[in-house]
């Protein structure tokens, strides 16, 4: 059997496991899968391997539902450290340092089921990008933010979006390579809502998990930055997620860019919450037997 803890970010939820001392292999991709299976299994958006490393500091090792490693999961990094003030490994007990694939994270823990974490500036402000996709020409911008995102304002209502059926030909579309990319339907402020700079509306769907999640901290940050990109917005920026929850973008303004307030420095707040901790059990990572024709 395998000790786990189940963490949800705003409806983004992990399985996590952490790494003992000695050095043992983590679970396998088929493992993974069966684990993050809804209904069958556990069920997660993805699951991470947690490993103390120093005072204040651990590595996450982030993987997907489809049990593919990535570099970035800014929800998973948020679960990770709120994992690690748990487990007690935080400096003076306010704050860690968790080690992606994409870099260093400081975060720290603003409120029983809060974490912020800081993120480091975007290496390329968003890139316009035209799509073909069935019939229809989208007009969007491309932003890497550890992972690739493609952001796609929505006018109108954002419910209304057709996530589910857009999102599989845009997140496999050969203009984003063999990798492919994460794919955001954003509702930002009207260009004249002057009193309504700090609030968009985020859907996604997450390559990996290929189907729209609850919330997905990597598109949070890559709407937001085309927010500020075309003046749509200001920060702090308020982003509402289909699970009902706001995500944070705060930043310090002053490193250049695309608009004055182009920050230098980013970081991402929100819901973080401890939700169970048990055991896995063989049967959790049993496929189904194959059915038998008649």
């Amino acid at each position: 059997m395998t000790a786990f803890y189940k963490l949800s970010g705003a409806g983004n939820d992990f399985i996590a496991l952490v790494s003992p001392a000695t050095a043992e292999p983590g679970p396998s991709p088929a493992e993974i899968r069966a684990w993050c299976r809804r209904g069958l299994s556990l069920g997660a958006d993805g699951l991470f391997l947690l490993e103390r490393t120093g005072p204040g500091a651990a590595r996450m090792t982030y993987f997907n539902a489809d049990g593919g490693e990535a570099a970035l999961c800014l929800n998973g990094t948020r679960c990770a450290a709120r994992l690690a003030f748990e487990l007690g490994w935080a400096e003076g007990g306010e704050t860690v340092t968790i080690e992606t694939g994409a870099g260093r994270h400081r975060a720290r823990w603003v409120a029983e089921t809060e974490v912020a974490v800081e993120v480091p500036p975007l290496r390329r402000p968003p890139e316009p990008r035209e799509v073909a996709v069935e019939g229809r020409r989208l007009r969007g911008w491309a932003v890497s933010v550890g992972v690739p995102h493609l952001v796609l304002e929505w006018p109108g209502d954002l419910a209304a979006a057709p996530v589910a059926a857009l999102g599989p030909a845009l997140r496999r579309h050969p203009d984003f390579g063999p990798a492919g990319t994460n794919v955001d339907f954003v509702r930002f402020p009207p260009a004249d809502a002057a009193a309504d700079r700090g609030r968009i509306e985020v859907r996604s769907y997450e390559r990996g998990v290929e189907a729209e999640t609850l919330a997905c901290g990597t598109g949070v940050l890559a709407a937001a930055a085309v927010a500020l990109a075309e003046g749509r917005a200001r920060l702090p920026i308020e982003a509402a997620t289909r699970g009902g929850f706001v995500l944070t973008v705060g930043g310090e303004a002053g490193g250049g860019g695309p608009a004055q307030s182009w920050p230098r420095s980013w970081s991402l707040a929100g819901d973080a919450r401890m939700v169970a901790q048990g055991t896995l059990r063989r049967e959790a990572a049993a496929t189904p037997a194959p059915s038998r024709s008649s």
